[in-house]
């Protein structure tokens, strides 16, 4: 391939890749607006909304005995509400919207195939990914939003986006092969690993205090929101607390960086942004535990604990192709030297 029109290919698909992450970052802020606001159920049927491809405006347009036939589908207390089922809509057609644009993305990748094959691989994949996750969707309101389903849900959108940050990253790779590493903190390597432990324990602990707040949601009422923290188990407080300990050892990791490759290196960039998503996660979290749970903020904790994990796995990826480069060029210099 022309290395100009490599090059070329590559900062179109890059540029491509990187609005197709934004924009599922996007959805999974509307989702969780969704889910925050009650209007999961907005829309009781899937892939159509109360029977129609553009959902109605009132309850006028809906058959009388509407509340009957959802019954009898297994959704009791169906009731219209033109603002929660326009919101679950918007919801639905951001994300047919989502698939076109990484559909443009893994067309996008063909033309970079040669540069390297897992581009295209993981293009096409998050492709098929988002397939599946549409089809999860239905699963999700086929069953009155269940709790598991929708976590389900929420990890299969983790997952897409680090199948498309991995493209990402191995787009990027020329870039991040002129960033040196040599001087770099023989800790760093470790301290990596350990706060990607800690994100991914972190999360998982979310995870289970977002099951228990919809649990106790279904059992207290919407009315009794602030009381809802009080109703929290052991892992609630544990989740919360643990956040200082990310936030530490992700400072530390910072300090590893500054100290030996400087404020300008990417890796140092990509580190202290971190720690920002970090820090608004904590705020959030806060927010959320002592405020009564605020339904606004709920989306934008969510968002943030999204954030950490697609920037740690940035981080880890460019980290690695940094080294590589690194190890390659050290080989190639060994080689030359005369026996």
């Amino acid at each position: 391939m022309n290395t100009e029109f490599e090059d070329q290919a590559l900062h179109r698909y890059r540029r491509m890749a990187w609005i197709t992450i934004a924009a599922v970052y996007l959805l999974i802020l509307v989702g969780a607006s969704v889910r925050a606001s009650g209007a999961g159920m907005g829309c009781p049927d899937w892939p159509t909304c109360f029977g129609q491809w553009i959902p109605p405006t009132s309850e006028a347009q809906l058959p009388s005995n509407y509340q009957q036939i959802y019954a009898e589908l297994g959704y009791a207390e169906t009731r219209f509400n033109v603002v929660k089922t326009w919101t679950e809509y918007m919801n639905r057609l951001t994300g047919v919207s989502i698939g076109f644009l990484i559909l443009l993305t893994a067309l996008y990748s063909w033309k970079v195939r040669r540069y390297d094959r897992s581009i295209l691989l993981a293009s096409v994949a998050a492709f098929v990914m988002v397939g599946f996750q549409g089809w999860l969707g239905a699963q999700v309101v086929g069953s009155n939003l269940q709790p598991g389903l929708i976590t389900l849900h929420m990890l299969m959108a983790l997952a897409l986006v680090g199948t498309l940050l991995f493209a990402v990253a191995q787009a990027r790779r020329g870039i991040m092969a002129t960033q040196s590493v040599t001087k770099i903190d023989p800790r760093f390597q470790k301290w990596l690993y350990i706060v990607l432990g800690m994100t991914v324990l972190q999360v998982a602990m979310g995870t289970q205090v977002r099951e228990m707040t919809d649990f106790i949601a279904r059992a207290q009422g919407e009315e009794l929101r602030s009381s809802w923290i009080q109703a929290m188990p052991w892992f609630f407080y544990v989740h919360r607390s643990f956040s200082a300990v990310v936030l530490v050892s992700n400072l530390w990791l910072a300090r590893l960086l500054i100290n030996s490759l400087g404020w300008s290196h990417t890796l140092t960039r990509f580190t202290l942004g971190m720690i920002v998503v970090i820090c608004l996660s904590i705020i959030t979290g806060a927010t959320l535990g002592h405020l009564g749970m605020p339904r606004l903020v709920q989306p934008t904790h969510l968002l943030a604990a999204s954030l950490l994990f697609g920037l740690q796995f940035l981080i880890w990826m460019s980290y690695r192709h940094c080294r590589d480069s690194a190890l390659s060029s050290a080989d190639q210099h060994r080689s030359r030297q005369p026996v």
